[in-house]
């Protein structure tokens, strides 16, 4: 094509994207990185109302949480209202407009998401999707949602085991099924709107999830049951997460279900180290805590902007558990770019200079010096060879290495980041 045609055509083409928002967002992929916002559940569970959303999406703007990245206001269970005449979904008295809703996050500069289920009830034994999955992904595309957290919940004995009842195989099949049904009607769905949306499967990691959820266009999966804002629920969480490393990368991300910083009775250590653990496994990081409440310490962890550039790295590489020596744990990540980043956990009582925690970088395939930067205290720093680390109980050390120095053993280097148990 001649220049001359080129130019104009090239023209009109920004034109159009400039005035349709919508198709710009449509030729974008969905979860470059992983998801980071807010969820009602954890502290708020069936109180949420529209108050309380348009509350939250005022919150993630002025406390500096959208600067740091967070985007997605999602509404979890107790939303449903009865189905009309037609079948389709309504809202209850707590959620007057939904659209309205939907536009006012929006215009916050933020993205909305929405909760259903295969099932015929939610978990809170509210209407769910069977028998309507099109109509559903249809009704949240016209509302404005950008993402979906669908459930598995009530679908387990109303159609997993009412129509398998001594064959956890077939239930198995009957479950993934259920899940392409609601994948396919939500890519119909923004077919005709051009709004994507991401699709969160909430099943529990039942039937390793990992293996098949990016096939059908799952963007996040869950791979436990709940958490709850108990240190010993985060870290059985965290623990169940080594092996599963390989299978999260752009688009589709291991979940080791929401965050619980600032709730609870959660000491700072035990928030930072479940933010800081959380972004290592580059897990979506969606807040649960009540953000018109939070205290400046929560924040400054949540807004920990060192932290999250770990979470949203691009390459997209979920932390490996490389070593532990009695009730330490270390942890590394590979980066954009050949840095890593290496978390040191203390997940029993106090270490004292008495008897500290000694680091071994050659375990990392690291030589004896390394210079990076404590992502807690803002400050450079330097690891050596068997350094003493004092750590108190349930708190970490997360150190970022822009330039590692690999170590050499019999003429070869060694792999950073190596896991060696």
């Amino acid at each position: 094509m001649r220049l001359s045609l080129r130019i104009p055509l090239l023209l009109a083409a920004a034109t159009l994207l400039t005035a349709c928002p919508l198709l710009a967002q449509k030729m974008a992929p969905v979860a470059q990185t992983p998801a980071m916002g807010w969820n009602s559940w954890n502290y708020f569970a069936e109180r949420v109302d529209d108050k309380g959303v348009r509350a939250a999406a005022d919150q993630i703007v002025s406390t500096g949480m959208k600067d740091a990245g967070y985007v997605y206001v999602n509404i979890d269970d107790t939303w449903e209202g009865p189905r009309d005449a037609q079948g389709n979904i309504t809202t209850n008295a707590k959620f007057p407009d939904m659209k309205a809703l939907a536009d006012y996050v929006h215009s916050k500069g933020l993205k909305i998401g929405i909760y259903s289920g295969p099932g015929n009830k939610t978990c809170a034994g509210y209407p769910a999707s069977l028998g309507h999955e099109q109509q559903d992904a249809d009704t949240y595309a016209s509302w404005g949602f950008d993402y979906l957290k669908y459930d598995l919940c009530s679908f387990i004995p109303d159609t997993m085991q009412k129509q398998a009842p001594n064959d956890h195989a077939e239930q198995m099949r009957i479950m993934i099924a259920a899940y392409q049904k609601m994948s396919d009607a939500l890519k119909k769905a923004t077919a005709k709107t051009g709004r994507p949306i991401f699709f969160s499967l909430c099943q529990y990691g039942w039937d390793s999830p990992w293996e098949w959820a990016p096939a059908l266009g799952g963007n996040s999966w869950r791979t436990t049951g709940d958490i709850e804002a108990r240190w010993q629920s985060i870290y059985d969480i965290l623990s169940q997460q080594s092996g599963l490393e390989s299978y999260a990368g752009p688009g589709h991300w291991n979940d080791p279900d929401m965050l619980e910083v600032g709730n609870g009775n959660l000491s700072l250590a035990e928030n930072r180290t479940h933010f800081s653990m959380w972004a290592m496994l580059a897990a979506p990081l969606l807040a649960g805590n009540d953000l018109t409440q939070m205290k400046p310490e929560v924040n400054a962890i949540l807004t920990n902007k060192d932290v999250i550039a770990i979470d949203q790295d691009p390459l997209g590489h979920q932390a490996r558990h490389a070593y532990s020596d009695g009730e330490v744990e270390v942890w590394t990540r590979e980066l954009k770019g050949g840095a890593v980043a290496i978390a040191v956990i203390n997940v029993g009582s106090d270490r004292y200079s008495t008897h500290p925690f000694h680091l071994n970088l050659a375990r990392l395939g690291l030589a004896a010096t390394q210079t990076g930067k404590d992502l807690w205290t803002g400050k450079e720093t330097t690891l050596t060879q068997h350094m003493p680390l004092e750590l108190p109980s349930h708190d970490i050390l997360l150190v970022r290495i822009p330039a590692p120095v690999k170590a050499i053993l019999a003429g070869k280097l060694m792999p950073v980041a190596a896991t060696a148990k």
